[in-house]
């Protein structure tokens, strides 16, 4: 997608396409912290090292492996349960042990979050810790009425529309009345069918060599509603009045 492309479809966005919307979701990695934040990077490469560790693979080979798992699987974590049978808590205790001092408070995206109508969810594929460490350090972990955690979705990550049910039926979510935004465009493919509004986060042009080729796919899918850059000039322009 070309950034005259992104800008037209960002522009499109305005107060009358989220007016009926009451309950906002949003993706935590990538998608309430821009990429160049170097958070997600760290997951990244510390679940490479557990594979590694792991399977006894030289660091590249398991790296090749790690994504395989990602890609195919929808998580590192539910490829290796599956194939190796691993223990899910130590994983996530491994991976998500890193710096968090590298993320900056949000006070321009709080505020917008927080003038949202309606409840705001963080639905993510990382363990409810990690969320609540990475929403706190952005200033915004009191705006949320839960997270949606990895666990809360039995290990079982999105894209899989189980887990999206799970979700809307444990918050009684009406998804006609719903918006999510998220960084990754095939998991936005469900919600779309579900009935919701669907953003997509991507990251600035000069940040696009940063994730994996195929993470980029999807992203002009007649699932994808609008496309942004900046989340927080996103919610400022649809709820302006």
């Amino acid at each position: 997608m070309n950034t005259d492309t992104l800008i037209r479809q960002t522009a499109e966005a305005a107060p009358a396409d989220f007016d009926h919307v009451r309950d906002w979701i949003f993706d935590l990695d990538n998608t309430l912290y821009p990429r160049r934040s170097d958070l997600f990077s760290q997951i990244d490469r510390r679940m490479t090292a557990f594979v590694a560790d792991l399977l006894k693979l030289p660091h590249d080979e398991a790296r090749v492996v790690q994504k395989g798992f990602y890609r195919d699987h929808g998580t590192t974590l539910r490829g290796l349960m599956t194939v190796h049978d691993i223990d899910p808590d130590a994983f996530l205790s491994y991976v998500h042990d890193i710096d968090y001092s590298g993320l900056v408070a949000d006070p321009a995206l709080g505020d917008e979050i927080r003038a949202l109508p309606g409840r705001k969810f963080i639905f993510t594929n990382g363990d409810r810790g990690h969320a609540e460490r990475t929403a706190r350090a952005l200033g915004i972990l009191d705006h949320f009425e839960d997270i949606f955690d990895i666990v809360a979705a039995g290990l079982n990550p999105k894209p899989a529309s189980s887990t999206y049910d799970r979700f809307v039926g444990l918050h009684a979510i009406d998804p006609t009345r719903a918006a999510m935004f998220e960084d990754l465009a095939r998991n936005l493919e469900v919600p779309k069918r579900l009935g919701m509004r669907t953003v997509l986060i991507v990251p600035a042009p000069l940040e696009e060599v940063l994730g994996d080729v195929w993470e980029h796919e999807g992203r002009e899918g007649e699932h994808i509603d609008f496309v942004t850059e900046d989340l927080a000039t996103f919610l400022t322009r649809i709820r302006a009045v």
